[in-house]
């Protein structure tokens, strides 16, 4: 993923488990995560972004079949990525 963009307003972290939920993914999909992770950093909230109901500050963006879960932290810019996976396991 990168990390160098110019117009970054938030960094990304990522739970230790989410780098090998997206290798185990086909190269497609990784690339459509990763793309989908990468624009948080710019937007962390962006269009059809939904906010997880009963939990806290909890965040979901779909990508395909997918699910990126995360949470914001605006004091501190920050955007931590939980977990990704298929939709029919997201939400466990």
């Amino acid at each position: 993923m990168r990390k160098d963009l110019n117009t970054a307003k938030y960094e990304i972290t990522l739970a230790s488990s989410v780098e090998k939920e997206v290798n185990s993914l086909s190269k497609n999909i990784q690339k459509r995560v990763e793309k989908a992770i990468d624009s948080l950093k710019i937007n962390p909230r962006p269009h059809r972004v939904v906010k997880l109901k009963g939990r806290k500050d909890i965040y979901r963006i779909r990508v395909g079949d997918y699910r990126v879960i995360y949470t914001i932290d605006d004091r501190k810019h920050l955007v931590d990525v939980s977990y990704v996976r298929h939709r029919s396991k997201a939400y466990i």
